[in-house]
């Protein structure tokens, strides 16, 4: 029988990240955690609490499945050469205006402290990313969210090569987060995206807007825990690899 974590990264092609079926037989991607992630918690969260359920093959699906198989692959891939969903010469992600990231860096520190880099001042921010590692900023929504945090497109604005549309984020606080305390609540944002395209789909550009306190107002509700209490993570999380919460 596999063990607990294996089960975790047990190799599974996944409908809503199509490029997940291909890259399973190829044995020469260097994954994070030793082979292709499963969804299976996130997707169920994401087919109880989506809005909308696009039609196969419509831009919005598209989109979508685009955007989820990114960042599949920023979080569980550990080499640029091994992604098929970015230009990596001429990538760049841009979070509410600032300066553009390149995708080496942006591999190097995480989905999260990229999307929540902030310029204010030290004693009004609420997540301090250039303290966080990928680990320890996946470690801190992974123990937060642990059924996973889904995402997904609510609409699409114009086709490529330049793609504008709204998404949408959300979880259940129900694990600790920073020394806050679980409220069970639903915790959700929503925001605008552009991505630029270049002709075999390949993402060139990642814009994106949203109001970090959306996410922030949420986590920091929970009422202060000691420091005890916020390394213990829910037994049905609590395994050796680090997940992703937007995959889980």
């Amino acid at each position: 029988m596999a063990s607990k974590d294996e089960a975790s990264i047990k190799i599974g092609g996944d409908k809503y990240r199509s490029l997940l079926h291909e890259e399973e037989a190829n044995g020469n991607i260097h994954w994070r955690h030793g082979a292709p992630p499963t969804f299976d918690d996130v997707n169920k969260l994401f087919e109880a609490g989506r809005t909308k359920e696009w039609p196969k093959g419509s831009l919005e699906e598209i989109v979508q499945n685009a955007i989820k198989s990114w960042e599949m692959e920023l979080s569980y891939k550990t080499r640029l050469q091994d992604f098929k969903t970015i230009n990596p010469e001429k990538f760049k992600l841009i979070v509410n205006g600032r300066e553009g990231l390149p995708a080496e860096e942006t591999l190097r520190i995480g989905s999260y402290n990229a999307l929540l880099k902030n310029s204010l001042p030290e004693e009004f921010k609420y997540y301090k990313a250039d303290e966080e590692s990928f680990e320890s900023s996946h470690d801190a929504f992974r123990s937060a969210f642990p059924r996973g945090f889904a995402w997904e497109v609510l609409s699409v604005h114009s086709g490529p090569p330049v793609i504008a549309y709204k998404f949408r984020h959300w979880g259940y606080f129900e694990g600790p987060f920073k020394g806050h305390a679980p409220t069970g609540e639903m915790v959700e944002f929503s925001g605008m995206g552009i991505l630029k395209v270049d002709e075999s789909l390949r993402a060139e550009d990642v814009e994106v807007y949203y109001d970090p306190a959306e996410l922030f107002g949420g986590l920091l509700k929970g009422s202060p825990i000691t420091e005890s209490h916020t390394k213990q993570v829910p037994e049905n999380t609590a395994t050796s690899t680090r997940h992703c919460p937007f995959n889980k």
